[in-house]
């Protein structure tokens, strides 16, 4: 099986659903920013020896994958996609409260870097607010979402800045404070 179509040479697209669409199509940019974001979530995989957050990261890449599925199948009402649903925001909340309880409190804005670990995080953070942006954007122009794939994205975003944080603790780097000092 060859892995290329040249059904994209032209600028289009389909949908999980068969429909042909623009690359720049609301619901491609969506789970196109969800797949950079669960691609970048593996590259911070390869940086971290924390086993209480690999796990955590391999089953966000695997939550990504179905918020992807959601995005590329529209309508499709079908659970063989999966779902995002209040207990997986109750997890990464839970899981920010118990990351909480380690850290110092927080003295005013950080500059995102210290370890490699912790950098690939706060990368991982911003594309999370960039991929929260562009489904947000399909949620409002081209097709409801509903449920739990915003609060999903949302929480993401503030999981990865306390994950960075702790990696960052964890392994005596400490976080820079914007205006100079460290945490």
């Amino acid at each position: 099986m060859r892995i290329y179509t040249k059904a994209g040479d032209k600028g289009y697209t389909k949908l999980g659903t068969g429909s042909s669409v623009p690359k720049g199509a609301a619901a491609v940019e969506a789970y196109g920013s969800v797949d950079e974001l669960s691609s970048f979530v593996g590259l911070v995989l390869t940086a971290i020896q924390d086993e209480d957050l690999i796990q955590d990261l391999v089953w966000i890449q695997e939550k990504l994958h179905t918020v992807g599925a959601i995005l590329a199948f529209p309508e499709h009402t079908g659970a063989d996609l999966g779902e995002v649903s209040a207990s997986d925001v109750e997890r990464l909340e839970a899981a920010m409260d118990a990351m909480a309880g380690e850290l110092p409190p927080l003295a005013g804005f950080l500059l995102p870097g210290g370890c490699q670990g912790a950098a690939f995080l706060h990368c991982a953070r911003s594309i999370a607010r960039r991929a929260e942006r562009a489904v947000s954007r399909l949620n409002q122009a081209d097709y409801p979402l509903g449920g739990w794939i915003l609060p999903f994205l949302n929480r993401l975003s503030d999981y990865l800045f306390c994950a960075a944080r702790l990696v960052n603790h964890r392994q005596g780097s400490g976080d820079r404070l914007v205006g100079g000092g460290k945490m």
